[in-house]
């Protein structure tokens, strides 16, 4: 049995510099702190729009997590100015909330509409786009876009 001399693997990337790796993390971190409140956005414009009412216990159901977890972002979503609730009514967003809403579901159909254009079966297009939608930069988007209207 012979050994063979192994070369350095040909796609080992150079680490990038420190702080330019740093940028890379903190972008993704930050993302994915914002990715919680985008989703809760979206599906209260969405609950509010096609059934006139928002309540926690609907929210929490339909996006996979416990009651108590959907009150806590829910409390975040007021601080940040971007819902209301009342008494025995529900969660409403305010016109920042709406908007935010307006910009994420915007974001996802770009996604959709541009996996959906390389390939990618419709099913699995919408599943891949809830966590792309999050992350994908202004510029990256405006890509999409031009790429879509070629």
């Amino acid at each position: 049995m012979t050994m063979k001399h192994q070369e350095p693997h040909a796609c080992a990337a150079e680490l990038p510099a420190e702080a330019e790796q740093a940028l890379r993390f903190e972008k993704a971190r930050s993302a994915q702190a914002g990715a919680v409140l985008e989703d809760y956005v979206e599906l209260i414009d969405d609950l509010l729009t096609n059934g006139g009412e928002a309540r926690p216990t609907d929210i929490a159901r339909r996006l996979g997590v416990s009651h108590a977890t959907a009150i806590k972002s829910i409390a975040r979503l007021k601080r940040e100015g971007l819902a209301t609730s009342k008494l025995y009514r529900g969660v409403f967003l305010t016109p920042e909330g709406r908007a935010l809403a307006a910009r994420v579901r915007a974001r996802h159909r770009l996604v959709v509409d541009l996996l959906v254009a390389v390939g990618v079966p419709l099913h699995c297009a919408e599943l891949d786009a809830e966590g792309i939608e999050h992350h994908v930069s202004d510029v990256a988007l405006d890509a999409f876009s031009r790429f879509l209207k070629r």
